[in-house]
């Protein structure tokens, strides 16, 4: 049998294969519904042992007072004096706390950045950031430490409730980028030994406030 045979020996396979094509073997399967069900504690206890599990640093706040003194705190025991911060909304609510140190205008060379974010991912621990956010694409990634100040009402259960809750606010005019950060930046790639802080941030906060 030469190649010729061969090839078209093969193509009459693939063809009687697609026209008989094997049934379904579970045809009653909902393939729309999630394999994950909610548990039944809490939104946010849910993502704070998701979020530490995968070591990130998680604080729950209140209100705005008490996560301006929470912040004062980490700021001073890190001695970070370049905080950048470029959401004027968030730089606003901040001031109005009195918290007002982030006059760092350098992402390249700063301590840590303060960003919001769009979602909070329960299941799996993750802060959903996008393209349409003031701090934009960078700032999250390029800073070696990243804060995310995220409310109560912004928790959803799962990864497929954060993209409809998407669709929903931007009404078919999605950002350009939607991205999933699952605690620190990590890799396994060399000699498998974990390193973490490589293609991001090394520490990664989240600051939940009951709002």
């Amino acid at each position: 049998m030469n190649v010729s045979q061969a090839r078209e020996n093969i193509l009459n396979k693939i063809k009687k294969a697609l026209n008989n094509s094997t049934p379904l073997p579970f045809p009653q399967v909902d393939n729309s519904s999630s394999v994950y069900q909610p548990s039944q504690q809490d939104l946010g206890l849910e993502f704070a042992q998701r979020f530490t599990n995968l070591q990130g640093k998680f604080v729950f706040c209140e209100n705005y007072k008490e996560l301006v003194s929470q912040l004062n705190l980490i700021v001073a025991n890190n001695k970070w004096d370049k905080i950048y911060c470029r959401e004027e909304g968030l730089r606003k609510t901040l001031a109005e706390n009195q918290f007002n140190n982030y006059s760092h205008n350098d992402l390249a060379s700063c301590d840590t950045a303060i960003t919001t974010c769009e979602w909070l991912v329960a299941r799996t621990g993750s802060i959903v950031m996008s393209a349409a956010q003031e701090s934009g694409r960078t700032v999250s990634v390029y800073a070696p430490v990243h804060i995310c100040i995220a409310h109560t009402s912004q928790l959803v259960y799962d990864v497929k409730d954060a993209l409809l809750k998407a669709r929903e606010k931007y009404a078919g005019n999605l950002p350009s980028l939607i991205t999933f950060a699952t605690g620190p930046s990590r890799t396994a790639d060399i000699e498998k030994t974990l390193v973490v802080g490589i293609h991001g941030p090394k520490e990664v906060y989240v600051f939940l406030v009951d709002q």
